[in-house]
């Protein structure tokens, strides 16, 4: 069985996220959504809101699980047995990130590769943090997240 681990912080779950996850699971048996604890972000919604709103948006997904780690993804990656580690890439911005840590996963363990899926041009231009600014902005996001975020979003503004 191929294992591909799609990492991020998922905060929220967007539509291009599900559109990367879907594209995942044309190449891998199983994919594992998985939220990945980076201390350098704020995070608008804890760890157990962002597990429901992915849970409940992905339900329709069989071969999909998803957890969350604090530690190195590459270290949970290993520990599932995946093959990869799932990348998306918006702009040639998110591709100096990306490369850097590629480097350093292939360090730490060079097993476990990187497949990037490039964002269609439709939704290219969503982020969490834009989604977010939008709907802080009084902006109807509804068209770029999928109901069950948007429903949970929309019913806990801060």
């Amino acid at each position: 069985m191929k294992i591909g681990v799609y990492p991020g912080s998922f905060d929220p779950l967007t539509n291009g996220h599900i559109d990367i996850l879907k594209r995942s699971l044309q190449v891998f048996d199983k994919v594992i959504v998985l939220i990945a604890h980076n201390p350098k972000k704020q995070s608008h919604f804890t760890i157990q809101q962002r597990l429901e709103m992915i849970k409940q948006s992905l339900k329709e997904y069989p071969n999909v699980e998803v957890d969350f780690t604090s530690g190195l993804t590459i270290g949970y990656a290993k520990k599932v047995h995946a093959t990869h580690l799932i990348r998306g890439l918006r702009a040639v911005m998110d591709f100096e990130y990306e490369f850097q840590l590629a480097a350093a996963n292939a360090f730490v363990d060079n097993e476990i590769d990187m497949i990037f899926f490039m964002s269609r041009s439709d939704t290219s231009f969503i982020s969490s943090s834009n989604v977010m600014e939008l709907l802080e902005n009084g902006i109807d996001v509804k068209k770029l997240v999928p109901k069950p975020v948007y429903e949970f979003i929309t019913n806990n503004k801060k």
